[in-house]
C-alpha cells in the first residue's frame, strides 16, 4: 500500500495591507506627538563683576560655640544673652545676610538653639549649622 502525500495548497495571507496600516499609524503618531523642551539650567546666568569694588560673593557672619557653651564672634567671646545685640551690630557694620554657627560636638543643644533663635531675631534668616571637634 502506498500512501499518497497530499500537498496542501494553503495560501499565506498577504501582508502588504497590514504593513500599510502600520506605516500609516506610525506616521500619524510621529506627526501628532508634541515634543516638549525640558528646562534645565538655562535660567542660571553668571555675571562677572565689572569693577573690583563690587563683591562677588557675600561673606557670612561666623559664630562659634565651644564645648562649654560660650559663644564667640571671631576671636571675641560674648555672653549667650548678648548674641542678639552683637549680631545686630555686626549686621549693621558689614551687612551680613547669612550666618554660620559652628558648634562643638560636646556643646549643649540649648546653647545652639538659643544662638540660632537670636540670630534669626536679628534679621538673618539664612543660618547654617555645623559641628566641629577641637583637638
Amino acid at each position: 500500500m502506498r500512501i499518497k502525500k497530499q500537498q496542501d495548497d494553503v495560501e499565506s495571507p498577504d501582508m502588504t495591507p497590514m504593513l500599510d496600516v502600520v506605516f500609516i499609524m506610525l506616521i500619524f503618531f510621529i506627526v501628532s506627538t508634541s515634543f516638549v523642551k525640558e528646562e534645565g539650567v538655562d535660567w542660571l546666568t553668571l555675571t562677572k563683576s565689572k569693577s573690583s569694588t563690587t563683591p562677588i560673593e557675600e561673606v557670612p557672619l561666623v559664630l562659634s560655640i565651644n564645648e562649654f557653651g560660650k559663644v564667640s564672634i571671631g576671636e571675641r567671646e560674648i555672653q549667650l544673652d548678648a548674641v542678639l545685640a552683637n549680631v545686630q551690630a555686626e549686621r549693621a557694620k558689614n551687612n551680613h545676610k547669612t550666618a554660620i554657627v559652628r558648634a562643638h560636638a560636646r556643646s549643649s543643644t540649648m546653647s545652639l538653639v538659643r544662638t540660632v533663635d537670636q540670630i534669626k531675631l536679628a534679621g538673618i534668616d539664612q543660618v547654617s549649622v555645623g559641628a566641629y571637634r577641637s583637638e
